[in-house]
């Protein structure tokens, strides 16, 4: 006759009722210290130079936009994708309720921007939109570290309607930005002679 279960001198062999013991997961490698920026704090108490003195060099702050309807969005950083920044913009805008600045004021001020930004040669733009007190705020950000060129300025500030415009480099890369009114433009009326 055959034993059905094998036996030692300690008894019969029994497979566990539980899970066999697991080692505990490994625990994390040692981080390396992060690296210093290289770019100086930004300083607010910074008072303005003088004719004549140097001007004190400081980081500008991250760009951040609060409190009001915004949107953005990631488009690769080729010239062409210009129309495609317009549709999403205008769309935007118009879906926010606002009838000017006219279509061709917003197509003429877009592709100023993302054109600028594109010539940066960077593998990705950012198009961000934002308004308050009847005022829109376009930026393109190039995700590079071009420095500014301020030759875009003309042409941004001849787009109608245009109430403010510029051009500088942060630690997100180069930024150029447009403020237009969306407020409806007065006729103007020639005197009677």
């Amino acid at each position: 006759m055959t034993d059905p279960m094998p036996m030692d001198g300690k008894g019969p062999k029994v497979p566990p009722s539980y899970p066999p013991r697991t080692p505990p997961p490994q625990k994390k490698p040692v981080e390396a210290p992060r690296p210093e920026p290289s770019t100086k704090p930004v300083t607010s108490s910074v008072p303005l130079p003088r004719p004549g003195q140097a001007r004190l060099e400081t980081r500008r702050p991250r760009m951040s936009i609060r409190a009001r309807r915004a949107a953005n969005w990631a488009l690769t950083g080729y010239p062409w994708v210009a129309g495609q920044a317009v549709g999403k913009v205008t769309a935007a805008v118009r879906g926010w309720g606002y009838a000017h600045p006219e279509d061709d004021a917003l197509n003429k001020a877009v592709r100023l921007l993302v054109g600028a930004a594109a010539a940066d040669e960077g593998r990705r733009i950012s198009v961000h939109l934002a308004d308050q007190d009847d005022m829109l705020l376009i930026a393109v950000l190039s995700h590079t570290s071009s420095q500014p060129d301020e030759t875009i300025l003309a042409d941004l500030a001849a787009v109608p309607g245009t109430t403010s415009c510029g051009t500088d480099a942060s630690d997100d890369g180069r930024r150029v930005w447009v403020v237009l009114s969306t407020e409806r433009p007065r006729s103007r009326t020639t005197p009677a002679a």
